[in-house]
């Protein structure tokens, strides 16, 4: 069964300032998030991956871009992989909904939360999840390794479902942009191999050289 290289896209403008892009069109990487993707094509070139799947929005495929490049891959856009539809908060400033009281439910109960006129944790929960076993059931070969690359909740979300973690806990990981993290996917389960670990990498195999 697979190794699982859940990447999150690099920085852009509104995480530099602290705003919600959620599916927002025409967020692209900023300076220092094309610095990350090209630290994580540099770190990941000699890894054997199968394939490489992206969230469709454009900084996801920005930071999958210089990766699919080295490896020669075809990067694979799967929608079930996008942002949160966070709805009415698109646009908003973190601090801002964080003097709210709502704010403390997205925190401490995520699990009873809906983003207004959006979808709910255990929505976005069970599509991520859903797209992550599908990919899974396609490269079932011991010690494949698949790339993804997508965004922050999602990724801890899958990472809380996977682990058996209950989804009030998932506000507890971290995924800093620019990061990878780890997981080997087996019938039984699956192990945490790495969470939120930026370049270099010195724990996956690397191709073999003749």
């Amino acid at each position: 069964m697979p190794i699982l290289l859940l990447i999150r896209h690099g920085e852009n403008d509104f995480v530099k300032i602290g705003k919600m892009a959620g599916r927002m069109p025409g967020v692209h990487l900023n300076e220092r998030g094309r610095q990350q993707a090209e630290a994580l094509s540099t770190a990941l070139k000699d890894v054997p991956l199968k394939a490489i799947y992206s969230s469709p929005l454009e900084r996801a495929m920005e930071t999958a871009g210089p990766i699919a490049s080295l490896q020669k891959l075809k990067i694979l856009e799967e929608p079930d992989l996008v942002e949160s539809d966070i709805g009415k908060w698109q646009g908003k400033s973190w601090r801002v909904l964080g003097l709210t009281r709502i704010w403390r439910i997205v925190q401490h109960s995520p699990s009873r939360f809906r983003f207004p006129e959006g979808e709910s944790f255990p929505e976005l929960q069970t599509r991520i999840v859903r797209a992550l076993e599908s990919i899974v059931k396609k490269y079932n070969r011991p010690r494949d390794i698949v790339a993804a690359v997508f965004h922050a909740d999602p990724i801890k979300l899958a990472v809380s479902h996977f682990l058996g973690l209950p989804l009030d806990h998932f506000q507890r990981l971290s995924c800093e942009t620019g990061s990878m993290t780890v997981l080997h996917v087996n019938e039984s389960g699956a192990n945490l191999i790495k969470l939120n670990q930026r370049p270099p990498f010195d724990f996956l195999p690397k191709r073999k050289t003749r």
